[in-house]
């Protein structure tokens, strides 16, 4: 199983950004209340497609669970059974957790797709972890680290579930995007460690701390763009969705502390990517970084100044978790330095 293990941690790795991918559609589309329940979808494992699955039906048959949208609300079927001619209410009760109660079709195909690939790289974390037993004599720390996988997996599916019974309350959502970035560092941490190819890189001090530095500076601006896309949703809410042109017509201070925040993580990480090229340490996923640091600068200003066009805002979310796991790798190359020199 050691010999599968590296290439089981890196579909599980591309599966978790698969989920940021499709969370961040999620969120562009504005599907985040599209199965108002969960795990199921309207009490369904496979949703519904029409408004009129979620119809009282005479002379039809319930399973226990099921849900229908009746006087603007969700019920429950208590049990199987099957409807009379007549509506008793009897047999339903209410969903209580919310009052949301509205169908969307496409919304809830795309909230369906985001928990499917969640649920994808739940059982490739579960296979990952089983793979890491291998390890146990060798190093436990990969068997370990790939059962926290495991568990913050599970916990993740709970935050899900909390952020949908919250009808989207923006604290949840953040709590979530930022448990998704640190399960990509354990895959990343275990992607690395059991490459048997690396090689020991030279180890600086100053660069390392920098490193840290710029990958601390990137979990703030990630969690700065989630306050900021929590005041969008907000305007949106307000204005609707084909006022774009006035979503950041006043925007909030957090808006001008990300903007302004993001000149910083360009500055000390172009003066990381000088300072591994003067001291020759080789760490060349630096130019990775700069990369997408350019990318995503473009689509701040594309964002902002050409109001919100198309994709621009899952893109900008989905660099920027690419950019994380890049800075992460380039984190574990700096540590992977340190312990090769106090072994000399």
């Amino acid at each position: 199983m050691q010999k599968n293990f590296r290439n089981i941690a890196k579909v599980s790795l591309v599966l978790v950004y698969m989920v940021i991918i499709a969370g961040a559609v999620v969120r562009m589309t504005g599907s985040g209340m599209g199965c108002p329940d969960w795990p199921k979808c309207f009490g369904y494992y496979i949703p519904p497609t029409d408004i009129s699955q979620l119809q009282w039906q005479p002379e039809f048959n319930y399973n226990e669970g099921q849900v229908i949208i009746r006087e603007e609300s969700l019920w429950v079927a208590k049990a199987d059974f099957t409807t009379a001619r007549n509506y008793d209410k009897v047999n339903w009760d209410k969903y209580e957790r919310h009052d949301y109660a509205v169908f969307n079709a496409l919304h809830t195909w795309i909230e369906f797709i985001n928990r499917l690939f969640g649920a994808l790289a739940g059982i490739a974390t579960l296979f990952l972890a089983l793979a890491s037993i291998s390890f146990w004599q060798k190093d436990k720390k990969v068997t370990l680290i790939s059962w926290l996988v495991v568990f913050g997996m599970g916990f993740q599916a709970w935050l899900g579930a909390t952020v949908v019974y919250s009808v989207l309350e923006p604290v949840k959502i953040t709590m979530h995007m930022v448990m998704a970035l640190f399960i990509v560092a354990l895959l990343v941490y275990l992607i690395y460690k059991t490459d048997s190819s690396s090689k020991n890189g030279k180890y600086d001090k100053k660069v390392t701390l920098t490193i840290w530095i710029a990958l601390g500076l990137t979990l703030i601006q990630i969690v700065l763009g989630t306050q900021v896309r929590q005041f969008v949703d907000h305007q949106i809410d307000l204005f609707g969705e084909n006022a774009k042109d006035i979503w950041l017509a006043n925007p909030s201070i957090q808006f001008y502390i990300h903007r302004s925040f993001s000149i910083l993580v360009v500055l000390i990480n172009l003066y990381l990517a000088y300072s591994i090229s003067q001291k020759r340490l080789g760490y060349s996923k630096i130019n990775w970084v700069l990369g997408l640091l350019l990318i995503e600068v473009i689509t701040g200003i594309v964002m902002y100044y050409f109001d919100f066009p198309f994709a621009s805002q899952p893109l900008h979310l989905i660099l920027a978790a690419f950019l994380f796991g890049i800075q992460f790798y380039l984190v574990l190359e700096a540590t992977k330095g340190i312990r090769s020199q106090k072994s000399l």
